[in-house]
């Protein structure tokens, strides 16, 4: 039994993900802009102070994900 059809097939679907993850470009771009702008202050960087962007993001790449794998 040869494995080679798997690998196939897992470059395929690796080949779509970069386009699939293009969709959440507004989601990374809202998380760079809170990170950038909580970091840019006198106080240092804090947890989960962009958690709801975080999560937004994640959330898109999720969505990315099984989309591509499909």
């Amino acid at each position: 039994m040869s494995g080679r059809g798997v690998w196939l097939r897992a470059r395929a679907r690796l080949r779509r993900f970069p386009a699939a993850l293009a969709a959440c470009g507004d989601q990374a771009a809202a998380y760079g802009r809170c990170v950038a702008a909580a970091a840019a202050g006198p106080a240092e960087l804090r947890r989960d102070s962009c958690l709801e962007e975080f999560q937004a993001l994640r959330e898109c790449f999720a969505r990315a994900v099984r989309l591509c794998l499909r």
